[in-house]
């Protein structure tokens, strides 16, 4: 990471990460699209759930950055005990996070699905869904640790065959656990529920093999684990500002659909199904960012200026590419993209306009992506904290509600822009600053 190509270094770490995301991706919308096959009642109720998985995917990755930046910066300075510490670390804390969601899952999730007002049989099947959906998260937070630690590492492939394992299985298991096929009977949401964890099962356990027994650049001994506050503070210097990002959007999705539902419901199962749709078009971002992360970080690490400077740049332009290419699509096909969830005319009406004016902000949010992972790599997690925060609470929701009073549904979508535009405007005022804090003079 310090001395190779930039180029073909940060594609061959990335590309297994993007792949990996790919199929993520494609998990989330066929699952979706088995889902809204069984009902439209069970596509809202998978919807009202959306919120508390974002909060796990909050928790889980937020840490994991935190776990991620700090292993390759101490690599990086050559700190190889601080750098194996900060992964036993990492373990430890996915545990504890697992446990937790157990109590979210069973316990408050029925009273936070109940305050949307929903329909009593959208209820009864949201509250099936998160209890094993969310409940039992102990086994994708240990997946998804066991992802960042092999990648602070360069290792990508291994966490692409995490994704891989758990996607295919959860693919394959879908219809068969919804509809009733072969020897499963029909359990409907409870079904896709039990369909994703056990691909998370599959997913974990290949992670654990490659963290404790197929890599071989950290020493990880968990029986000799000690907790040491100052690591768990470098992780969370880093990791907390990622998670109350990530909850930042859990807390815009809960508003946004109660914004839209007094609409209609229809008009929430069309921001459910967008936000399956941009997984296409903004994981192989994120996968891009996996990768340029570490490289980042190692070199912040190793004082190399001109190489966080290359990373930086080479990112900017392969994700602007990426949106680019997802703005045509959703602009050229938004009818048939929402025809895969059997979307009636009403739905119709409501999301071609939709996938439009929204995917209009694709590369501005590319941009802003780009720079908050260099504000991790570098330590100053709390800079993509605060964009997130003034994109997702200050514009975003406050947009919406607005434009919805002034302008109707349709007006509603122009949220997205707004904020975005706003969010990379601030990024780049945020970058210009540490450039000339942190990276001219090293």
């Amino acid at each position: 990471m310090g001395s190779a190509r930039m180029g073909p270094l940060i594609f061959s770490m990335a590309l297994p990460a993007m792949i990996s995301m790919l199929i993520n991706a494609l998990y989330n919308i066929v699952d979706s699209i088995f889902v809204a096959q069984y009902s439209q009642s069970a596509l809202a109720a998978v919807s009202l759930v959306f919120p508390l998985q974002q909060l796990v995917i909050a928790i889980g990755v937020g840490t994991g950055v935190g776990v991620n930046s700090l292993i390759s910066r101490r690599l990086g300075e050559k700190r190889q005990l601080h750098a194996d510490s900060a992964a036993e670390h990492g373990i430890a804390l996915a545990v504890i996070g697992g446990l937790a969601f157990v109590v979210v899952g069973f316990v408050l999730a029925p009273p936070f699905l109940g305050a949307f007002g929903s329909a009593p049989d959208v209820y009864e099947q949201a509250v099936q869904y998160s209890q094993v959906a969310v409940g039992m998260s102990f086994f994708v937070m240990i997946s998804m640790m066991c992802e960042k630690i092999q990648q602070s590492t360069g290792n990508m492939i291994i966490p692409m065959c995490q994704g891989l394992t758990g996607a295919i299985i959860n693919i394959i298991l879908d219809p068969l656990m919804i509809f009733g096929i072969g020897p499963f009977p029909e359990m409907g949401v409870y079904g896709a529920a039990a369909a994703t964890v056990i691909g998370q099962v599959f997913g974990m356990l290949i992670g654990l093999w490659g963290v404790f027994i197929h890599q071989k650049v950290l020493r990880i001994k968990m029986r000799e684990f000690k907790w040491r506050l100052q690591t768990v503070k470098d992780i969370y210097r880093v990791g907390l500002p990622g998670i109350v990002m990530q909850s930042v959007v859990s807390v815009m999705t809960a508003g946004m659909n109660a914004i839209l539902i007094s609409f209609s419901q229809t008009a929430v199962n069309v921001l459910a199904v967008y936000f399956k749709l941009q997984t296409f078009v903004f994981m192989p971002v994120f996968g891009l960012n996996q990768g340029a992360l570490p490289v980042m970080g190692y070199n912040y690490g190793a004082r190399s200026s001109q190489r966080i400077q290359q990373a930086t740049r080479l990112s900017l332009l392969m994700t602007t590419a990426i949106m680019a290419l997802g703005t045509v699509i959703f602009q050229v096909a938004p009818g048939p993209l929402l025809s895969l969830f059997s979307a009636s005319d009403t739905m119709l009406s409501i999301g071609i306009p939709a996938l439009r004016i929204i995917s209009v902000s694709f590369c501005f949010a590319g941009v802003a992506i780009v720079f908050s992972s260099v504000f991790q790599a570098l330590g100053d997690g709390m800079l993509s904290l605060v964009m997130s925060a003034v994109r997702q609470l200050l514009l975003l929701l406050p947009c919406a509600f607005v434009l919805a009073k002034l302008g109707g549904l349709d007006a509603v979508w122009f949220s997205f822009l707004i904020a975005e535009v706003a969010s990379v405007t601030l990024a780049v005022v945020f970058y210009r600053s540490l450039y000339n804090k942190k990276i001219r003079h090293i």
